[in-house]
């Protein structure tokens, strides 16, 4: 099992290295492979983790449109552009989903829930108004 910050780092690392399939290698220097163990401290795995994400951001906004059905090698398999950022996007909201789910096991509230906690009653917005 993965704590916390490998959990991150790994996160890190696919948004580092899964670009490289439409032309975007990881930052220079970048060890993919012991990033994942690479540190506890926990400014440097926010900080990380940032930076995969602006990384991705740039990686994906230099992608052409037309290129999206592109058909790529995907383990072991064919798949598209499209395809392959749907599968990024599911892989970190997953680990999102798990790292969720654990600290409210252990009884950390997530910091949205507990800004809603700390509504009155009567101000809370109806899931429908929260548009």
């Amino acid at each position: 099992m993965r704590s916390f910050a490998e959990k991150f780092l790994h996160v890190s690392a696919a948004n580092n290295n899964l670009y490289k399939h439409f032309g975007t290698p990881p930052p220079a220097g970048l060890d993919i492979k012991t990033l994942e163990k690479s540190t506890t401290d926990k400014a440097k795995v926010i900080a990380t983790l940032r930076d995969s994400f602006a990384h991705a951001k740039q990686a994906i906004t230099s992608m052409p449109d037309a290129d999206l059905d592109k058909s790529l090698d995907w383990f072991g398999g064919k798949n598209t552009e499209r395809g392959i950022l749907l599968f990024i996007v599911r892989h970190a909201a997953e680990h999102l989903g798990q790292s969720i789910a654990y600290a409210r096991f252990i009884s950390i509230v997530p910091p949205w829930t507990e800004d809603m906690q700390k509504k009155p009653a009567d101000k809370k917005e109806s899931p429908k108004e929260n548009k």
